[in-house]
């Protein structure tokens, strides 16, 4: 769960590393939540509106965090947009992020394992 408040104390931040452990705890507890949302719209009938509020909260904070792991393996915040590729390119960033840091410091900062 700290992570996960980690990234969102952090919501509007596009610049410097994200450990692998901090993006996936991220990712485990958004996915939870999404659940439980999903599950209280379908008892409430609410037709996915708290899901839709949920989403459109957790935007910024969930590309903020993606970048940041992008940056962490030295790659440019721009290779989020492969996303927008159907399949091959959620399938490439599964990958990106599940590959480790680059050892040592890069241009988005020093090491956050070290740090």
């Amino acid at each position: 769960m700290y992570w996960y408040l980690e990234a969102l104390k952090k919501y509007a931040v596009f610049n410097g590393r994200a450990r692998r452990q901090e993006y996936w705890y991220f990712f485990l507890f958004n996915f939870i939540f999404t659940l439980m949302l999903a599950f209280i719209d379908g008892v409430l009938g609410s037709f996915g509106l708290l899901g839709l509020i949920y989403a459109l909260a957790i935007l910024l904070p969930s590309i903020g965090v993606m970048i940041r792991r992008l940056h962490d393996m030295g790659r440019s915040g721009w290779w989020f947009l492969i996303v927008f590729i159907p399949l091959i390119g959620a399938i490439v960033l599964i990958v990106f992020c599940a590959t480790d840091s680059t050892p040592g410091e890069n241009e988005y900062g020093p090491n956050t394992k070290v740090a």
